[in-house]
């Protein structure tokens, strides 16, 4: 795991505003991230910036968890897997920046997928490719504190249920999905977190 997280590839990672800056500019271009440049991916890409800006408009972050964020006492590095075509990664990634800015000792870094294939195959869920991944990393020794994603547990769940109904798209099961991210307003991803960091707040304990 050390020789995948390194220094040199957290000083060549996005921030957050530097990760969006490049969504805007191949969306310009009428591009995307990722080696896939479909017609469906660039249109994706240009319906997640939109989801991306009314999330960070409209998420609320629980009083409760804020206290808890706000202990952390030692440098912490949020890694996060993306691409700009990935519904899950909309949903979520603005919600993560939103929590990394609740402390200052939360540092926020993005790398693509596709350009980071050894990292992508130390986190993968269920064998499979799947983002965002969020890495939580001691910002110190880049040890692995956690690790979250692609999408709440309860997204998860739904997803593998509708998976074995007969006749479900992928398509149809992918919009039911934003529908749930739609109605949980967020919620989810902040319990789930909330779990972890507590966690980190106690004496040094590898979760992973």
């Amino acid at each position: 795991m050390k020789n995948v997280i390194t220094k040199e590839l957290l000083d060549n990672a996005f921030s957050y505003e530097s990760y969006k800056a490049l969504v805007q500019k191949l969306i310009a271009e009428n591009r995307t991230t990722g080696i896939n440049q479909s017609e469906a991916n660039i249109y994706f890409t240009k319906l997640n910036a939109e989801r991306t800006k009314r999330i960070e408009k409209t998420a609320v972050i629980d009083e409760k968890f804020r206290s808890e964020v706000e202990k952390i006492d030692h440098p912490v590095v949020f890694l996060v897997i993306a691409e700009a075509w990935c519904g899950d990664v909309a949903q979520n990634l603005p919600v993560i920046s939103l929590i990394a800015e609740l402390n200052p000792k939360i540092e926020l870094k993005i790398i693509l997928r596709d350009e980071n294939e050894k990292v992508m195959n130390a986190f993968l869920t269920n064998g499979a490719r799947s983002i965002p991944v969020c890495v939580l990393l001691d910002g110190e020794s880049f040890e692995v504190l956690g690790k979250w994603g692609p999408r709440p547990e309860t997204a998860m769940s739904l997803m593998r249920e509708y998976k074995k109904i007969p006749g479900i798209s992928h398509e149809e099961a992918t919009k039911n999905i934003q529908l749930w991210y739609a109605n949980d307003h967020c919620q989810n991803i902040q319990k789930e977190f909330l779990e972890m960091i507590s966690r980190i707040n106690k004496p040094r304990e590898i979760l992973i």
